[in-house]
């Protein structure tokens, strides 16, 4: 009986460390995601509440470097390189830090996003932007924190900054135009090399058409820039798909031309399978 209460004992206990009190945070967590032409915009911070306080002069100071948020650094991600204020920002992650005045503030970008609040050295090097904001005043008090996109143009939009009676918002420029342009003349100048390279391959691993695997093969060849060599294992694959549409000879002589390829490469691997099957497609 004395073991049996003793194993009740230690299951309980074992249960009770397990379990976990859940309460509301404070300063709940938030992430915004925001597309802004073709360019991913992400902020992740948390979201102090004002609670009738007096937030800016007041328990936010003026003129005093400010951690934009609670916990962890509040952050914003950009997929592609931006612009403000003239200035390019690097694709990437930034710390966001402020320092609020009476009628401007600083909106400074950090590289390092790892503090736990301002950083302990602070590093002028990891400052991606400075820039001066105008304050805006609004009519309506923000009770909890809010860093959000506003603004949204295929070319442009802003980061806003908004809590109790104040909001400051930072203009940012996306390559909109230059990635669209991009796309469409990469599409217009039809399939690459190695898209054809790739569906010829899924021909032949697939058994299905092998036609079609040449077709595809003998145009990714013929894409490849004059003056470069057409890769080995280009070459390697043509002549295991013409073995397996039963043109032997094709499959030796374009064999051939891989081995050469691949002892110029001194690629040993390649330089194997191309002997073995030469030899094997060889046999009478």
């Amino acid at each position: 009986m004395k073991r049996i209460f003793m194993v009740f004992i230690v299951l309980l206990t074992s249960s009770l460390s397990k379990a976990q009190v859940k309460t509301p945070q404070p300063s709940p967590h938030a992430i915004v995601s925001q597309t802004v032409g073709l360019t991913e915009v992400v902020i992740d911070y948390s979201r102090p509440s004002a609670k009738g306080r007096i937030i800016f002069g007041d328990l936010v100071p003026f003129g005093k470097l400010w951690r934009t948020g609670a916990n962890a650094n509040s952050t914003v991600s950009f997929s592609e390189d931006v612009v403000i204020n003239g200035t390019t920002v690097k694709s990437g992650k930034y710390a966001i830090f402020v320092t609020p005045k009476a009628e401007i503030w600083e909106v400074i970008l950090y590289t390092d996003t790892d503090n736990w609040g301002i950083p302990e050295n602070w590093d002028a090097n990891k400052v991606a932007i400075l820039a001066n904001v105008d304050a805006i005043f609004l009519s309506k008090a923000i009770e909890s924190l809010t860093i959000s996109i506003g603004n949204l143009t295929n070319e442009s939009a802003t980061l806003d900054i908004g809590w109790e009676k104040t909001m400051v918002s930072l203009k940012f420029e996306v390559p909109t135009k230059k990635m669209a342009m991009a796309s469409i003349e990469k599409t217009l100048a039809g399939p690459t090399a190695a898209d054809y390279y790739s569906s010829a391959m899924y021909f032949l691993q697939s058994n299905s058409d092998i036609t079609k695997a040449l077709d595809y093969i003998n145009k990714a060849i013929d894409l490849i820039e004059d003056g470069k060599d057409i890769p080995f294992w280009y070459l390697r694959q043509k002549s295991l798909i013409q073995a397996k549409s039963g043109d032997k000879s094709a499959a030796i002589e374009t064999a051939r031309l891989s081995l050469a390829a691949a002892e110029k490469a001194k690629n040993n691997d390649y330089i194997k399978m191309n002997n073995d099957s030469i030899k094997e497609w060889s046999k009478k």
